[in-house]
């Protein structure tokens, strides 16, 4: 099936960047994670900023019903991290989408720190998620890096100016968006299960 071999191949074909860009979302996100458990403040000042704009309360309201939670999850991966994050700075700069995730990673990492027995026990499902929905990142980071290099360099796309090296690169960003969505709906309803039934069950 197209849909399964066209992204395997954009894959295969760009192995070593895809290696490279999984290497520094996981990297970053297990830096920001050390980092957040060694320096605690960082940890309660990025949560209290979550409190006090309301996102705390919204999650702890949402877990009452599951599949809106998850709903909720999917429309915050795609509109705020993959689109706004990712995919419309690379849109305007090179690359600029690969800049900005890394500080998402960290930022991540350092909220999701295990500081004490809640998060630590929280963490064990919610590891899975990060995999999850940071595999779904990586795809995004190598369609914003192939777009900017056919863009920049229109050769390695075999385009012959840099107007159809991006509608090129802009090709292989929708290829690879179909696993991304696929990955984003499975992180999502297990993200929902797992924080509504699995966690409650660890912390009892």
């Amino acid at each position: 099936m197209p849909v399964i071999r066209t992204p395997l191949g954009i894959i295969r074909e760009n192995l070593r960047p895809y290696l490279w860009l999984s290497l520094m979302a996981y990297g970053l996100l297990a830096v920001g994670l050390v980092v957040g458990a060694v320096v605690p403040d960082l940890n309660a000042a990025l949560k209290g900023s979550m409190e006090d704009d309301g996102t705390t309360d919204q999650v702890v309201s949402l877990l009452r019903t599951p599949w809106l939670f998850a709903l909720t999850i999917m429309v915050v991966n795609i509109g705020r991290i993959a689109l706004a994050a990712i995919l419309l700075p690379s849109l305007v700069v090179p690359f600029l989408g690969v800049a900005v995730f890394a500080f998402f990673a960290v930022q991540t990492g350092i909220t999701l720190a295990p500081v004490d027995h809640v998060t630590t026990m929280t963490l064990i499902p919610h590891s899975l998620t990060m995999v999850i929905e940071f595999q779904a990142y990586v795809l995004l980071l190598l369609g914003a890096y192939l777009l900017g290099r056919s863009w920049i360099r229109p050769s390695t796309a075999g385009a012959v100016n840099r107007r159809r090296g991006y509608v090129h690169g802009l090709k292989r960003i929708g290829w690879l968006a179909l696993p991304v969505l696929a990955l984003f709906v499975i992180g999502a309803i297990y993200e929902a299960l797992s924080l509504a039934y699995l966690v409650p069950l660890l912390l009892s």
